[in-house]
């Protein structure tokens, strides 16, 4: 990887990371559900600024088509409604966090399957050894926390249904690479998206007024600025410069560096298991995101899509 998107990935495992001790913020105070359609709203209002500015760009300069439109509701259904609603709804059924975030671990070796196979997108066999490394250093992490539950058999699905609805969001994003608008305009109108989804399912449930304590709006602001707006972007900046492969396999860093996360500001202590895991980790995304030496006719980076 170029030093340029060595610095985009830390960026976004560590943006992706703090998302969970915003969530952890939050729902000390508040229902986790409550706080995603808060995170969202917030959200709305900046994107609703952003969508009226560019609207006159967009209409000098961009032909935007429906087409372009339905590309993205349908990538921020699945990678933000889909995704958010499976992690959070599979804790408020009693999934002990441990074994999400395992579940959630199986996403890099399920897009590299997709990617080899839908986005022709080369996968070395050094890097199948890293993803399986890397699996082994997720499993040793959140083993060490492991806590048991009385959720239902079925709940355990909803990880795996938010995993594979992350990978389908990303795989389209690859296939369709819709242009017309770009990174921000594209995020703007995924927010807005999430955050009508999100509005409409706390509405029904009876969850939608806010806690009036400063922890939950902690955790939404916290959310917003690191897990909405870093996490999310710098995620399809990955995708775009380094590949959908790369992306995924940064996840693989996500459960130990919240782990650190949890650590730094509540206290948790890692035990020697925990350790082990980064480290182990550490080593499988290592071999995962090196590519060797390509032929002369493959040596040129993956091209950046433009959205505007």
């Amino acid at each position: 990887m170029r030093p340029l998107d060595r610095l985009f990935a830390a960026g976004f495992v560590v943006a992706w990371s703090a998302g969970f001790i915003g969530i952890e913020l939050g729902t000390r105070h508040g229902s986790a559900l409550s706080l995603l359609a808060w995170r969202f709203l917030v959200l709305a209002v900046p994107s609703i600024l952003w969508l009226v500015l560019r609207r006159v760009r967009c209409e000098r300069r961009v032909r935007c088509e429906r087409r372009v439109l339905g590309a993205h509701l349908a990538i921020a259904a699945l990678a933000q409604v889909g995704y958010l609603s499976g992690i959070a709804f599979a804790a408020q059924l009693g999934v002990a966090p441990g074994i999400v975030s395992l579940i959630a671990g199986l996403q890099p070796i399920v897009m590299a399957v997709a990617a080899s196979l839908l986005l022709a997108e080369p996968t070395r066999r050094v890097q199948v050894v890293g993803l399986a490394i890397g699996f082994a250093g997720v499993a040793l992490v959140v083993s060490a926390d492991r806590v048991a539950g009385d959720a239902p058999l079925w709940a355990f699905l909803l990880p795996v249904g938010a995993l594979l609805s992350l990978v389908s969001a990303t795989v389209i994003e690859r296939r369709v690479q819709p242009e017309g608008l770009g990174p921000v305009d594209a995020l703007a109108v995924q927010f807005l998206f999430s955050a009508f989804a999100f509005t409409l399912m706390a509405a029904f449930s009876g969850e939608l007024a806010p806690s009036p304590a400063a922890g939950f709006w902690t955790g939404v602001m916290w959310t917003v600025v690191f897990a909405g707006i870093g996490g999310y972007g710098l995620y399809w900046v990955v995708v775009r410069r380094s590949g959908a492969t790369t992306a995924s396999s940064l996840l693989y860093l996500t459960p130990p560096t919240t782990l650190l996360w949890a650590w730094l500001m509540f206290g948790d202590e890692l035990s020697r298991r925990a350790w082990l895991g980064l480290a182990v980790t550490g080593l499988g995304v290592l071999l995962a995101l090196s590519r060797g030496r390509r032929p002369v006719e493959n040596a040129e980076p993956v091209p950046v899509v433009s959205r505007s």
